[in-house]
């Protein structure tokens, strides 16, 4: 029976595939793994001393070009995500294919369970792209991340710009203190002015405020929300996002939005006590 030829893929929807299954970073492939991977299926490994992801690359443009059939990418990303790779670790198996789903969605396609490309809606626009990847969203639901969070930021995490998310999530952290203590002010007066120990109660206490354990847990609360204004708001207030002066990649984001539902939910049983 003769092979049925798939059409070739875009030279930027195969660079898209390889920096996801290549990614220097957990839960991308090892060298040794790519390099398993290309001599199983036949592939010729044309570049083996480029880092990882333009090895690949190159390896599965160059036999695309021969074939004149993008067989060879099927093929790969068919074998890469075969889940019997990752009994050990499915949590690599939905990371990479979390990974993939934004990379193929431009294909009309995604990685289903058994790990096989199936048919999925075609994205046309950068937007319908961030709708249909939906990683970053997914990830965040996974997590369990407080309702709050996502009330102020939940645009910006649709669209994926995690440059405003992280902003306006930690704003909204900021906003939600300014509203439990009736409050004009920001960032670590704010911070100060509603967590201070020097006249008790606190306008805001997250304990009994009994013992001494309890005054330290709040006091450490206190710096922990002066730390996280400082490094996740102050900045981004102050670097326009095209200058590349201040960034944040994906996995921070990720475990900062963790920490803000670890506030969020303080918060949810905290004490206010406002002055008569």
């Amino acid at each position: 029976m003769a092979t049925t030829l798939h059409p070739m893929w875009p030279p930027a929807s195969v660079e898209a595939v390889c920096k996801v299954l290549a990614s220097t970073e957990w839960p991308g492939l090892t060298g040794k793994e790519i390099g398993e991977l290309l001599t199983m299926l036949g592939i010729p490994d044309v570049s083996p001393t480029a880092n990882k992801r333009d090895r690949l690359v190159a390896a599965l443009i160059t036999k695309q070009q021969a074939n004149q059939a993008g067989n060879c990418i099927i093929r790969f990303i068919t074998e890469a995500m075969a889940p019997g790779r990752y009994l050990q670790d499915p949590s690599r198996f939905e990371a990479l294919r979390d990974g993939l789903s934004e990379a193929l969605a431009l294909m009309g396609l995604r990685v289903n369970d058994e790990g096989l490309l199936a048919r999925a809606k075609a994205a046309r626009t950068l937007d319908d792209l961030a709708r249909l990847a939906g990683r970053l969203q997914t990830e965040l639901k996974r997590r369990g991340v407080h309702t709050e969070i996502m009330k102020y930021c939940e645009e910006e995490v649709l669209r994926k710009s995690l440059f405003h998310a992280v902003f306006e999530a930690t704003k909204g952290l900021a906003e939600r203190i300014r509203q439990m203590a009736h409050s004009t002010l920001d960032g670590a007066d704010l911070v100060d002015h509603c967590f201070s120990t020097r006249n008790p109660p606190p306008v805001i206490r997250i304990n009994s405020f009994a013992t001494e354990t309890e005054i330290s847990e709040h006091k450490g609360f206190a710096n922990l929300l002066k730390g996280v204004f400082g490094t996740f708001r102050n900045p981004p207030a102050h670097t326009p996002r095209a200058t590349a002066g201040w960034a944040i990649s994906e996995p921070d984001a990720l475990d900062l939005f963790s920490t803000l539902s670890f506030m969020h939910r303080r918060l949810d049983n905290a004490t206010v006590t406002l002055s008569p």
